[in-house]
């Protein structure tokens, strides 16, 4: 049996890779980990897609091999970067470019209302509206180590930037066509 556990984590710090540790209450530790929460909910959503959704579960699957890309980039000191690999374990300009083309092939075929979307049309589209959350907080997260000094370069946060809009643009499609999910800013009945 493989042990899973080493308890070197045991005194409230964390492993980086290429080296250091820091306490699992980082604002490192916290982008990372909130990405590996929206892995786990794109998961759901892919696992809620049925037959007819290949398209969008494979896009989907795409979505968590970046935010892992993104994940690895965040774990590693930023002091190691120069040891990471594009497209791999830290995040490119390409990446984010093939994200914007996924978003512009979903957008072009959802008429978007002028009203703000209430999350629920179907399972899967508010499924996929929970990931876009956890992205953008994510993305809240990995600002703050932007403005620590904490990162080497931007890009990470322009992938996280079109990845919660790239979960949008799918939830819209997988969504159902109801006026009412676009009615929540109106007026209230009095």
């Amino acid at each position: 049996m493989v042990k899973i556990y080493t308890k070197k984590g045991d005194d409230g710090t964390t492993s980086l890779w290429y080296g250091g540790r820091v306490p699992k209450h980082h604002g490192r530790t916290d982008a990372y980990g909130t990405l590996d929460e929206a892995c786990s909910q794109l998961g759901l959503a892919r696992a809620l897609c049925g037959g007819a959704q290949e398209e969008l579960a494979g896009d989907i699957l795409r979505l968590q091999n970046d935010l892992f890309v993104a994940g690895a980039e965040l774990a590693t000191a930023p002091q190691a970067a120069e040891r990471l690999e594009d497209g791999i374990s830290r995040t490119t300009e390409p990446m984010v470019a093939e994200l914007e083309a996924a978003i512009d092939r979903y957008m072009e075929r959802v008429e978007l209302p002028p009203k703000f979307v209430i999350p629920g049309g179907t399972t899967l589209s508010a499924q996929l509206d929970v990931a876009r959350t956890v992205i953008r907080r994510a993305e809240r997260r990995v600002s703050e180590l932007k403005a620590e000094g904490e990162l080497q370069g931007e890009t990470v946060i322009h992938l996280l930037n079109r990845a919660s809009d790239l979960a949008y643009a799918m939830a819209r499609f997988a969504d159902v066509e109801d006026p009412a999910l676009f009615e929540g800013r109106g007026k209230a009945a009095g």
